[in-house]
């Protein structure tokens, strides 16, 4: 249950958005607006789930993201990329083709977050980390200031990494009010890195219908194994009324946090509980945003008594390896172009990584995310020597250069024996 439900929670903390032409807001009336945001946001969840299947999708582990916060991030580089590195950038992430239509869309969405979450505790901080010798141009630093909000920090990679790296840790630290406190581990930024982007995103919310702690007691938990484990769940003795919908192979329950209004308004946790290991396989196969949008059409308010593990962990993703599996490989590599940034392709993502942490209580949740992208410079590719080795048989002609008049033609079969 944790894998998915987790997933969800980020999907839905953080879906909204709005409907953009050719770089401009469409706006009609609050109701087209509405829907705008919606069919936005779940073109923006795309990531969501995509991310879920390639990375915890069949896996009997813990997993948890913010596809929010790696949106955000990956936002920040792909206003500088140009050609087919932003067209992968733009299929894996759901991006609009042009930067303007893609600075209105996140700056909307995290308005949106903002005024969803204004009865909890949230914020949504980004940063970008430039080496002191490197020249990025104005434009690219003026757009991740005014269109992001970023902070603008020098670093000095090549003289000082230990130190750069531990300045960029400790606001991220300070973003994620100190759960997210190590985000880029000794030795993962290097000399040769030349621009690191940081999103930290932190939330903690209260439940709408709390659950009392003295009702709280041990007992057990069913893994996807079929083994079984010890752990403490929450509970109400009384039912109370969630939205709730199930189908023959899961129950969907939704719990509010303060603030909320059905669905109209604030943030929710959906739980997607399925019936057994089967189905559960099944239920991670048919996840999508129109999947979830349909269920949460669906549900209604039922009278439920709610069982729930207490949990706390954290997780951690390096994220090359999956993005190039997932359809953009050109960003890591050597033939990345980045050129936005600095007026040259002489960058490519180095390294990229989020962290995230969870913990879900009696009284509410609390949850961080901090995605990190270090752009290292591009290295030219070694000159490989060609081998000719004429071993088999050949063709041969004797010319002239100068008209191209062939003298004479042959082919070697068998050469001479030795």
């Amino acid at each position: 249950m944790n894998k998915t439900m987790l997933t969800i929670f980020s999907s839905c903390m953080f879906a909204m958005a709005i409907n953009l032409h050719g770089g401009e807001t469409k706006i009609a009336d609050k109701e087209n607006l509405g829907e705008q945001l919606i069919q936005t946001a779940m073109k923006a969840n795309e990531i969501a789930f995509s991310f879920y299947k390639q990375k915890a999708a069949g896996k009997q582990e813990n997993f948890f993201f913010s596809p929010y916060s790696m949106r955000a991030a990956f936002a920040m580089a792909r206003e500088g990329a140009k050609g087919k590195t932003a067209a992968e950038m733009d299929k894996v992430f759901s991006f609009p083709s042009e930067n303007a239509g893609m600075r209105l869309e996140m700056r909307s969405m995290a308005e949106a977050a903002a005024q969803a979450a204004e009865s909890s505790e949230f914020s949504d901080a980004n940063s970008f980390w430039a080496d002191i010798s490197h020249k990025f141009l104005p434009e690219y630093v003026s757009s991740l200031t005014e269109n992001y909000h970023a902070a603008a920090e020098n670093a000095d990679f090549a003289e000082d990494t230990e130190n750069a790296r531990k300045k960029i840790n400790s606001w991220t630290s300070d973003r994620t009010n100190g759960l997210i406190k190590d985000l880029f581990t000794e030795g993962s930024l290097f000399p040769d890195t030349k621009l690191v982007l940081v999103n930290a995103v932190y939330f903690k919310g209260m439940w709408q219908d709390a659950f009392n702690k003295r009702d709280s007691f041990e007992s057990d938990f069913t893994l996807n194994s079929g083994k079984k484990t010890q752990t403490m769940f929450m509970r109400h003795l009384e039912a109370v009324k969630f939205p709730y919908y199930q189908t023959e192979d899961a129950q969907y329950l939704s719990m509010p946090y303060k603030g909320s209004h059905s669905s109209q308004k604030g943030l929710e946790m959906m739980i997607i509980l399925p019936k057994d290991t089967l189905s559960f396989a099944k239920t991670e196969k048919m996840l999508s945003p129109n999947h979830i949008n349909e269920i949460r059409k669906q549900m209604q308010g039922e009278k439920v008594r709610v069982f729930l593990p207490k949990f706390t962990f954290s997780s951690s993703h390096g994220l090359n390896s999956d993005l190039k599996a997932m359809g953009m490989p050109l960003a890591f590599s050597n033939f990345a172009d980045f050129s936005g940034m600095t007026g040259k392709k002489d960058l490519k993502i180095g390294y990229a990584i989020q962290k995230a942490f969870i913990d879900v209580s009696e009284e509410g949740t609390e949850a961080a995310a901090a995605t990190g992208i270090a752009m290292a410079r591009t290295t030219a590719l070694p000159v490989m020597p060609v081998i000719f080795r004429a071993d088999r048989p050949f063709i041969f002609l004797i010319r002239d250069i100068k008209t191209g008049l062939i003298l004479f033609i042959g082919k070697l079969e068998k050469p001479a024996a030795a």
